[in-house]
């Protein structure tokens, strides 16, 4: 615990010698010399040499941290800026509950801390999870007087963000005598964190209005943008982004970003496409990061031949932009091309890390390639000692449930080195839904499931959709039932579908679109030129027992037969129908694009919860295997 302490005066300043010596040093073994020297002409007692001597073995690059300490623990009196070298130091080197030792030890010893010193302590307060000492530090700043500095006051809101105590974040940011533009984002992306959008809303827009000097820049803009996005609220995320461009605030490579994210989670290609064009155009700096949101905008719209594109004129590349660049092979079932990626990443020197492999596997399980899935998930311990974690232990379950080995499988959660958690078992029930010889598996872990996460209706629903596949219509009922119960709603299907750089949405059995009247005729006509070539709606993952034409009819209007419905309507002839699905496509509507494709001749891309789909001349991208 910290102490309460009186504090001394500080000590006059002293004059600092020349040392530019020191400035010159770049090695642990010349500064040993420039040290010998200090000592021998007396001025090791100096805190402004020995400070400068700190600065070089406790922060360069080529410093030695075990040294500064020694030299520290010789100095007879370090003053606030030795202590502040230190504290900065062992928060460089990760040591945060070191550096609240050392506070703790600086008031004991009566040296009086400064503006430089607490936002140092508060970052190692938050680091450590110490949120009890990190309240001392806030009594420490007032009590001292520093109640009044911005960075003190930005930095104790940021920590209390970080542990949620957002009540406390909100009272020091109302008590800021003076707040500004890094206040008010760090107050917006404290309660964006947490998923309290509406209060960060507020204060982006309430406190311009009442504070009319504080000028709203791009950082104050890209918070709130990234708060939509994070939180999937993306038309919200564009409504804004315009409102910011008719305010002509210039759009930068964060807010670039941001918006490429927007993009990804919308699947609109066009927009994408014009934030990639303004950075091209008006010379934005593309770094490692902006790099990789660009491909990955590009991979989740569908256009994964761009994304290869820029990939390949990127520069030096790091992990991040070949991890976006085979996890966009992977969901679009492209898993030879993503192997052959990753093995040219490893020519290149690229180390791989968990993400690498989670994207690999993901590959191999879209595709069916049990073999390929099983070497690399032991090539990714035996040759890079990457331990597996819980998405990759899923990502190897979901490739062999999906291959029909159900218990090998089951054997694999079993011996897993951690409890598996909903990803995992998710996989193994789905395996089982798509597999009747294994419905006790699946009721046992469909039960667990729904414990896990009694709030998640698409447990429930999978859970349901076993029972229907194996017509126990009461079971069937028994989950709908505690689905009521217990007041959970299930997700309605959502498509959405870009057309002219507008996103259009739909909902399954919604009218709410204004073309809705059209958009129906325009279903009812397709079905039935579907039907002359074979088509026969796929009943068995309807969830309720009734007669084969009212089963028919509640698939007919799924969400994305009405987007593809609305496309054909309203496309260009040759133009590609791009849609977005916020749940996995049922295996009737899965049938139906594919002969719509052919009828109709038209190339439908269609991303849902899992992978992407590729509709052409009557053919599908996963062969079916999805």
């Amino acid at each position: 615990m910290l102490k309460d302490c009186v504090f001394a005066a500080s000590s006059p300043p002293i004059s600092t010698p020349n040392l530019g010596f020191l400035q010159k040093c770049s090695t642990m073994d010349q500064l040993k010399q420039y040290h010998s020297q200090i000592i021998r002409i007396g001025l090791s007692t100096n805190n402004n040499v020995m400070t400068q001597l700190l600065n070089f073995c406790s922060l360069h690059r080529n410093g030695d941290l075990a040294y500064a300490i020694k030299v520290f623990e010789k100095i007879p009196n370090p003053d606030t800026f030795i202590y502040n070298t230190l504290i900065k130091s062992y928060l460089q080197y990760h040591l945060p509950a070191d550096c609240v030792l050392l506070y703790s030890q600086m008031l004991e010893n009566s040296v009086t801390p400064n503006s430089f010193t607490f936002p140092l302590v508060i970052r190692a307060c938050f680091l450590s999870d110490c949120i009890e000492e990190g309240k001392q530090i806030h009594a420490h700043i007032l009590k001292l007087g520093f109640g009044v500095h911005d960075v003190c006051l930005n930095n104790l809101i940021y920590m209390y963000a970080k542990f949620r105590a957002l009540e406390d974040a909100r009272r020091v940011f109302d008590k800021m005598p003076e707040r500004n533009s890094v206040s008010c984002t760090s107050m917006i992306s404290g309660y964006s964190q947490w998923g309290f959008i509406d209060e960060a809303f507020e204060v982006f827009q309430l406190i311009w209005e009442s504070e009319p000097e504080l000028e709203r820049n791009s950082a104050s803009w890209n918070a709130m943008i990234a708060a939509y996005v994070k939180n999937n609220k993306f038309h919200e995320a564009f409504d804004l982004f315009d409102q910011m461009r008719g305010e002509k605030v210039k759009l930068d490579k964060f807010i670039a970003a941001t918006m490429l994210s927007a993009c990804s989670g919308l699947g609109s290609l066009e927009k994408g496409k014009w934030i990639h064009g303004y950075i091209e155009k008006n010379g934005i700096e593309i770094d490692s990061k902006l790099a990789t949101s660009i491909i990955d905008m590009y991979c989740k719209c569908g256009n994964l031949d761009k994304a290869f594109e820029v990939f390949r004129n990127s520069g030096r590349k790091r992990v991040s932009s070949w991890n976006s660049m085979i996890g966009g092979f992977a969901i679009h079932g492209k898993a030879e091309e993503a192997i052959k990626l990753f093995r040219e990443m490893e020519r290149d020197m690229v180390v791989p890390d968990k993400i690498t492999f989670v994207n690999l596997l993901t590959a191999c399980a879209h595709s069916g390639l049990v073999n390929e899935g099983r070497y690399y998930f032991d090539y990714m311990t035996r040759v890079h000692r990457i331990e597996p974690t819980t998405e990759h232990f899923g990502c190897i379950v979901d490739l062999l449930g999906r291959a029909g080995m159900i218990e090998e499988a089951r054997r694999m959660l079993n011996t897993m080195p951690m409890k598996p958690d909903a990803t995992v078992l998710g996989a193994l029930l789905g395996a089982c839904k798509n597999n009747n010889r294994n419905i006790e598996v699946g009721e046992e872990i469909g039960r667990k499931l729904i414990e896990l996460e009694p709030e998640n209706s698409g447990r429930y629903v999978l859970l349901a959709n076993l029972y229907a596949n194996a017509c126990k219509w009461e079971d069937v009922g028994n989950v709908r039932k505690l689905m009521n119960d217990r007041g959970v709603k299930k997700s309605p299907g959502c498509s959405l579908i870009e057309l002219g750089g507008s996103v259009n949405e739909f909902v399954s059995g919604g009218r709410n679109h204004p073309e809705s009247k059209q958009v129906y005729d325009q279903v009812d006509e397709m079905l039935e030129c579907i039907r002359a070539v074979g088509y026969l709606p796929d009943t068995s993952q309807v969830l309720h027992e009734a007669d084969e034409e009212k089963k028919e009819k509640s698939l007919r209007y799924h969400s994305e037969k009405l987007a593809i419905a609305f496309g054909l309507l309203n496309a260009e002839t040759a133009e590609t129908l791009r849609i977005s699905k916020n749940l996995r496509i049922c295996k009737d509507c899965h049938q139906a694009s594919k002969l719509i494709s052919k009828v109709f001749n038209r190339k439908i891309v269609i991303r849902d919860r899992r992978r992407f789909h590729h509709f052409e001349k009557g053919h599908c991208s996963c062969n079916d295997y999805w």
